[in-house]
């Protein structure tokens, strides 16, 4: 009998949803305009991510050496550096790889290369390269040096200077900026959804008033809630389903035409829309059909329960 039932329920959803073809295809449009739209979002935001990583990635903290530090008192600091649970990596640049990197970036001025061969030594100090966890963590740890420093021992003893502070504008400026695309990325994603639910809610009520009749009759005859509101939640669900297989089909050629402009606008090897389409498919496809079958799910849901006591 449930199979019975069940294959009933199918019947009338998929004979409700081709019969009523009109209001279907309304309630497929605004579906598809919402789940494009939440589509835009993910992809929107995977973009900022990724421009965001990239450039936490070139902030750090530099630790300068007077040129007297020994192997010995910088490798101490590296290790006390790498035990701190904020830091996420430490990387040394001895005085050599220093004046190399030096000469490289200004191969270009004759002026400034004449003066450093005039010099005849290597007036420059090993350094540590410091990454933080998080951006945030950067002024726990340049405090954590500057202690060093000022204590004037061990290797805080010839630490010449900390270019936190240097760097700390755009570091605070980078933080300022993840949190406020977390904070907003949120709100919209509620606003969205609330706003979807509400659209979705008042098209599906559309063909059920049609049927408002039927649902009074089957209530009458003792019908179950879950016998009546069967064919409009699997209406909802192809309404869902449809939507979300026509983004998917709009977004390909479309993130195929904007991938190499993408990739331009945000800097080479950082964020390709195509790219991340087709490697992303899969949490893509999930996240928007998911999406859009549970939203036609519940619309249907919600939106029968009115006339169950007809």
């Amino acid at each position: 009998m449930f199979w019975i039932n069940t294959k009933r329920i199918a019947r009338h959803g998929l004979i409700g949803f081709i019969r009523n073809g009109f209001i279907s295809l309304a309630a497929v449009l605004v579906m598809t305009i919402t789940l494009f739209v939440a589509a835009l979002l993910l992809i929107g935001g995977a973009a900022l991510t990724s421009t965001l990583q990239s450039l936490t990635d070139k902030v750090d903290v530099m630790v300068y050496f007077t040129t007297s530090a020994t192997d010995a008192q910088i490798q101490e600091l590296q290790k006390n550096l790498t035990a701190l649970p904020e830091v996420a990596s430490v990387t040394p640049v001895s005085r050599d790889l220093a004046i190399a990197q030096f000469r490289e970036r200004h191969k270009n001025d004759q002026l400034t290369i004449q003066a450093l061969d005039a010099l005849g030594s290597n007036p420059l100090g090993a350094s540590l390269e410091i990454r933080a966890r998080e951006t945030s963590q950067y002024e726990g740890i340049a405090k954590y040096l500057e202690v060093q420093q000022v204590s004037q021992t061990g290797p805080g003893a010839v630490i010449d200077k900390v270019n936190f502070f240097q760097n700390k504008t755009a570091i605070d400026r980078l933080t300022n900026i993840i949190d406020t695309s977390n904070r907003v990325g949120a709100a919209i994603a509620i606003i969205l959804g609330v706003a979807s639910l509400l659209i979705v809610f008042n098209t599906i009520r559309l063909a059920i008033y049609t049927a408002r009749d039927e649902i009074g009759v089957m209530n009458i005859v003792g019908a179950s809630h879950w016998y009546v509101r069967g064919p409009f939640m699997i209406a909802g669900v192809l309404y869902g389903f449809t939507a979300a297989l026509i983004v998917l089909i709009i977004l390909y050629p479309l993130t195929a035409w904007l991938g190499p402009d993408s990739e331009i606008f945000l800097g080479a090897g950082v964020f390709n829309v195509f790219t991340y389409y087709v490697d992303s498919f899969a949490f893509l496809f999930l996240a928007i059909m998911g999406s859009g079958i549970a939203l036609g799910a519940v619309s249907s849901y919600l939106a029968v329960r009115r006339y169950l006591n007809a």
